[in-house]
């Protein structure tokens, strides 16, 4: 498996090629393999991103107050942003797994949303918490202003649903129209319609973003 390919997709390269390894090697893989599993990492992983997300939200958001800091935290350091780290970077042909997980899709979510925790404390002992900090951020800086651009509020998506719902039942859709951009760092346009009535197109790095910013703009349009 060529390591080298996912220093580059994360724009990072290892001194100790075995850390990057340890990373993305799962249980399963472990157990048959009697190597040391991603699991340990990924606890410290764990810890280090809520901190560097919980600094950067003090830091940069000075008007949010505690709990809504914790909101936006919470949004950010999620099983859903984590996969789509995952999928931007391709880890799933870069991970290790037994041959039993192989050859099941149930927990692959959670497996390549695990994988960027130890990947990210991977990275941290490897080096130090600054390029820990550059890695999280270059990844979660577009979720992060979303996520704070309706903290105390709704999510525009429930909004829109609610006000075009107001006199009864709609169909509401989010298509995805293309995506434009390297693998790496794709950009995916989606439109929402009701009824099949086109409301608005929105950009995301992530199709969930880019929902979001549809709906916020379908609110708009209203």
């Amino acid at each position: 498996m060529d390591l080298n390919m996912c220093e580059n997709n994360i724009g990072y390269t290892f001194s100790d090629k075995n850390l990057l390894k340890e990373a993305l090697t799962h249980t399963s893989y472990a157990y048959e393999n009697h190597v040391k599993s991603n699991e340990r990492l990924e606890y410290l992983g764990d810890s280090i991103l809520e901190f560097v997300i919980s600094e950067y939200l003090f830091l940069e958001y000075k008007k949010l107050s505690e709990g809504e800091m914790t909101k936006v935290r919470a949004n950010v350091v999620c099983e859903d942003s984590l996969f789509e780290i995952a999928k931007k970077h391709n880890f799933s042909d870069f991970l290790y797994l037994g041959k039993s997980e192989k050859h099941s899709q149930n927990s692959k979510k959670a497996i390549m949303a695990d994988s960027v925790e130890a990947v990210i404390a991977a990275i941290y002992l490897d080096s130090n918490l600054e390029n820990s900090r550059k890695f999280i951020l270059d990844n979660l800086v577009d979720t992060i202003n979303i996520a704070t651009k309706h903290v105390g509020m709704k999510d525009y998506k429930t909004v829109l649903q609610e006000k075009l719902q107001i006199n009864g039942e709609v169909k509401i859709q989010y298509n995805v129209l293309r995506e434009e951009g390297p693998d790496h760092d794709k950009t995916f346009i989606v439109e929402v319609s009701c009824d099949g009535k086109v409301l608005a197109e929105g950009k995301g790095k992530n199709k969930k973003n880019a929902e979001m910013e549809a709906a916020r703009i379908a609110l708009q349009n209203l």
